[in-house]
């Protein structure tokens, strides 16, 4: 089994389970999101009382409306990423090395040719994913329509190509950056006091994972509204604010009918969110990797030594 391939389940798996941890929160947060009724607006409810308030005039199963096809979006996205950052990131390595070969560099990966990795395997992976995640959106406020033909799967796709290209450069290189200077720090003391070795624990892989994912989350935010806008059911009434026509009018309307406040409408859901399912995922998946390739190395099966992630 190739490298690329266990990172890719891996990721999956983890992703899946972090999905399911923290899905109420996430449809709570799509809903702050698109919000754009003023009265509305006024009632400005807590995260905990409006998941209560869905509970009492919705069900416990609204809260967990579009599960299935955001399961389905959570594996796909997380392992077409792993998976395709992995072959990428090889491919960026085999031609480090040439060029060393050859006098040129060290040999190792640079800044520049890892941001090239991320961006690509980001781009692959939105534009693989975009349509379930329409879904997902419209099925979470219960609108999901025939309003815009084949097309409208991948309404929102280019600003989730700006976010993806914010999320799997800037945010992961921040997120990535972070994670790997606490983990060697980490891994350093531990050598030092020799007890144990380097190796980390579940459970600190668990909060260096959270404490990386929580800067990343507040820079990339604005984004996030901006495709949710777009993605859900556009309102075509009289009133035009409420009918965005593209990227642009969504920020210009955002502006000037709420101020800069909405672009940040429900950011500490997300930020709970976000973070929780982060560090779930981190520590989910490195354990799965681990264990696979202990299985393939008892198995007799060589695999190729594993990367950060």
């Amino acid at each position: 089994m190739s490298d690329a391939l266990i990172n890719g389940l891996a990721g999956a798996g983890g992703g899946i389970i972090a999905q399911l941890l923290t899905y109420p929160l996430q449809t709570v947060n799509t809903r702050q999101q698109t919000e754009r009724d003023p009265k509305k607006e006024k009632r400005k409810l807590g995260t905990i009382e409006q998941i209560s308030q869905v509970v009492k005039h919705e069900g416990w199963e609204r809260l967990y409306g579009g599960l299935m096809p955001s399961l389905a979006g959570t594996a796909a996205s997380q392992g077409v990423y792993y998976y395709f950052y992995q072959i990428f990131r090889d491919r960026a390595e085999a031609i480090a090395f040439e060029r060393k070969r050859k006098g040129f560099g060290d040999g190792t990966v640079g800044m520049f040719s890892s941001l090239v990795v991320a961006a690509l395997s980001g781009c692959v992976n939105v534009l693989l994913t975009n349509p379930i995640w329409v879904v997902v959106a419209r099925m979470q406020i219960q609108e999901v329509y025939d309003e815009a033909g084949v097309c409208g799967f991948w309404k929102g796709v280019f600003p989730t190509l700006i976010m993806q290209f914010a999320q799997q450069v800037s945010n992961p290189s921040i997120q990535f950056m972070l994670y790997e200077i606490m983990l060697k720090k980490l891994k350093k003391q531990r050598a030092l006091s020799k007890k144990g070795g380097n190796r980390v624990t579940a459970l600190e892989i668990f909060l260096l994972g959270a404490l990386a994912k929580l800067g990343a989350t507040v820079v990339t935010y604005p984004l996030l509204v901006v495709k949710s806008r777009l993605q859900v059911k556009q309102l075509k009434t009289v009133d035009k604010k409420h009918h965005y026509e593209g990227t642009l009018d969504a920020i210009l309307k955002m502006i000037q009918y709420e101020g800069f406040y909405g672009f940040y409408k429900g950011m500490s859901t997300k930020i709970a969110q976000s973070v929780l399912a982060a560090a779930v995922l981190f520590m989910v998946k490195e354990e799965l990797v681990r264990g696979a390739r202990l299985l393939l190395t008892n198995g007799g099966i060589n695999t190729v030594r594993s990367k950060p992630s």
